[in-house]
C-alpha cells in the first residue's frame, strides 16, 4: 500500500508554515534594500559685486614710423660712393652718397669768376657817375653822356647781383654732389652702387630713412563702437580716464605686452566707406627700437571707468544653440536658473557683462555638468577640500555654506 498524506496532519502543516515565513522573509528584505531619496548637487558659485572697471577697447593695427624721408638727388651725375651702413642710424645731415662733382666745381668756379668781373665793371661805372654829375652842371659834358653813365652804373650793378645769383647756384649745387640724410633714423638698404647714373629728382629713391623713436601705432574702430563710447561718456554711465589723453598698452605680434605704455594723439574724422572704421592714431617711445614700421600689434585703449562695472569667471558662461551668451544662476529658492546675458569684452579672465545679471545674483562656476535648469542645487565654498572623492565642499552643510567669489 502506498503512504498517504492529509493537509491536517502535523507533519505537512509544519511545511507550510516553513514556506510562508520564508515568502515574507523574502518579501520584506527587498522593500528594506530600497535607495534613499537623491540629494540636490553641490555647485560652486561666483556672487555678482559691480565694481569700479577701465574699460578697455582691444583694437587691432599696425605700427608706422614718426617721420619717413626717401632719399632722391638733387643734382645728376655719377655715384662715387656710398658713405653709410645699410640699417645703420644716422643724424639729420649725415653724408650719405657721393656724386662726382668735377663739373660743377667747373661750373661753381665759372660764377665766382663772373661776379669778379662784374664788380670791378661797378667799380669804375660809380665814380664815372660822380664826375659827370659835376660836369654837366658846368656843360662840362652834356647831358646825354650823364645819361649814359648813369645807365652803365645801373648795369653794373644788376649784373653783380646776376653773378651773384648765379654763383650761390652753383656753390648749391655743388652741394647737393653730397646727398645727406634729411632727418635722423634709420636708413633702409641701398638701390644704387658706386658707379650708377643718377638724375636730379629722379623717380627711386637712393634710400629710406625712418624715424623709429617715437613711432606711432595706427589702429581702427568700428564707427558703431565710437558712437556708443561717446554716449556713455556723456550720460555719465563711464567716466573720462585720464587728463583727455587716453592711456594706451600695446601687445606685441608674440602676445608679449610691449614696457612703454602710449598716449592716443589723433582720431579719424571721417568713416571708411567699405569698412565703418575710424582710424585712431597712438604714440609710442621707442627707445631700443624694438617696435618697426609694418607690425601687426593689438593696442588696448583705456576708454573710462565704469563705476558699476559687472564681471563674472569666464568657465561660468557659455553658448546656447542660438549663440547667445548664458550663465547658470543658482536663485533664492536655491534652484537652478538659466539666463541669457551680454558681454562686452574681457577683463584678464572674466567677462564683462552689460545686460542680463545684477548685484547678489549667484553664478554657478563648477559643477555646471551636475545640474540642469530648474532643479534644486546647493552653493559649497569654492576653496573647500575634497574628502572621499566627492566635489569640493562636499561637507560643508548647506545653511552655512557662503557663496564663492572670484579673485
Amino acid at each position: 500500500m502506498q503512504p498517504t498524506f492529509s493537509l491536517t496532519s502535523p507533519r505537512t502543516s509544519g511545511a507550510i508554515a516553513v514556506l510562508c515565513a520564508s515568502v515574507i522573509l523574502a518579501g520584506c528584505g527587498k522593500k528594506q534594500a530600497a535607495p534613499p531619496p537623491q540629494q540636490a548637487p553641490q555647485v560652486v558659485v561666483f556672487t555678482v559685486n559691480p565694481a569700479a572697471l577701465p574699460m578697455v577697447a582691444d583694437l587691432s593695427g599696425r605700427t608706422n614710423a614718426y617721420q619717413v624721408a626717401d632719399v632722391r638727388p638733387q643734382v645728376g651725375g655719377l655715384i662715387k660712393q656710398r658713405l653709410f651702413v645699410e640699417g645703420a642710424d644716422v643724424k639729420a645731415g649725415t653724408p650719405l652718397y657721393q656724386i662726382d662733382s668735377a663739373s660743377y666745381q667747373a661750373s661753381y668756379n665759372s660764377a665766382r669768376a663772373a661776379l669778379t668781373r662784374a664788380k670791378a665793371n661797378l667799380l669804375t661805372s660809380g665814380p664815372k657817375v660822380a664826375r659827370y654829375k659835376e660836369l654837366v652842371a658846368i656843360e662840362g659834358v652834356s647831358r646825354q653822356e650823364y645819361d649814359d653813365a648813369v645807365a652803365t652804373y645801373e648795369q653794373a650793378k644788376a649784373d653783380v647781383e646776376a653773378a651773384t645769383a648765379a654763383l650761390e647756384s652753383a656753390n648749391i649745387n655743388l652741394r647737393y654732389t653730397t646727398v645727406t640724410a634729411p632727418i635722423s633714423g634709420r636708413t633702409s638698404r641701398s638701390t644704387v652702387t658706386a658707379g650708377a647714373l643718377v638724375t636730379a629728382g629722379q623717380a627711386d629713391a637712393l634710400t629710406t630713412v625712418q624715424q623709429l623713436d617715437p613711432i606711432y601705432v595706427d589702429v581702427t574702430q568700428s564707427s558703431t563702437d565710437l558712437l556708443r563710447l561717446k554716449r556713455q561718456l556723456a550720460d555719465g554711465s563711464l567716466k573720462k580716464a585720464g587728463d583727455g589723453q587716453a592711456k594706451v598698452n600695446l601687445i606685441l605680434p608674440d602676445g608679449s605686452k610691449y614696457s612703454e605704455p602710449g598716449k592716443l594723439q589723433f582720431s579719424g574724422v571721417s568713416v571708411e566707406p567699405t569698412t565703418g572704421n575710424v582710424v585712431l592714431r597712438a604714440l609710442f617711445p621707442n627707445p631700443k627700437g624694438d617696435l618697426l614700421p609694418g607690425m601687426f600689434v593689438r593696442a588696448q585703449l583705456e576708454t573710462g571707468i565704469d563705476d558699476k562695472a559687472i564681471t563674472v569667471p569666464q568657465v561660468g558662461v557659455s553658448r546656447n544653440q542660438k549663440g547667445e551668451a548664458t550663465a547658470m544662476i543658482l536663485n533664492k529658492e536655491n534652484k537652478v536658473e538659466q539666463r541669457v546675458i551680454t558681454t562686452n569684452g574681457t577683463s584678464g579672465t572674466n567677462w564683462i557683462v552689460t545686460s542680463g545679471l545684477a548685484a547678489g545674483d549667484r553664478v554657478i562656476v563648477e559643477g555646471l555638468q551636475k545640474i540642469k535648469p530648474g532643479a534644486p542645487a546647493v552653493a559649497v565654498p569654492a576653496a573647500a577640500p575634497a574628502a572621499g572623492g566627492a566635489p569640493a565642499g562636499a561637507k560643508a552643510p548647506a545653511a552655512a555654506a557662503p557663496a564663492a567669489s572670484a579673485q
